[in-house]
């Protein structure tokens, strides 16, 4: 398995800082579920790496989730994703043109906005 440094690394690793923030611990008793995100260095489903945005705990965390089922799956290429996650894309124009794919609940995905990133100030 290649470890491919994904722009998406960075996305990831601010979204922890933000969700122990206490703007963070809003969004997670907002919110309240758990999002895996399967992110693809070029196409979808080669290479892809896992993460697990748990808005119930507060955390995120690279791999497969270890606490049962999660909300909803979400699958993005590299570049679509940092789109979505910057705002510089809507999920929903996202998902239309193929570029995000779903699995799970529609009502759980339906909460996944750019709202629940952190701005992007240093992206």
């Amino acid at each position: 398995m290649a470890t491919t440094k994904l722009k998406s690394d960075a996305i990831m690793d601010m979204m922890k800082q933000h969700l122990s923030t206490d703007a963070g611990k809003e969004l997670t008793e907002k919110i309240n579920l758990v999002y895996q995100i399967n992110i693809a260095p070029k196409k979808l489903g080669f290479e892809e790496v896992t993460f697990i945005v748990d808005l119930k705990k507060g955390e995120v965390t690279k791999g497969k989730y270890e606490g049962g089922k999660v909300d909803a799956t979400f699958s993005f290429k590299d570049d679509d994703f940092v789109k979505v996650a910057t705002g510089k894309m809507n999920p929903q124009i996202a998902f239309i043109r193929g570029a995000m794919k779903i699995k799970g609940s529609l009502s759980a995905a339906q909460k996944f906005t750019p709202d629940i990133f952190p701005k992007p100030s240093k992206l």
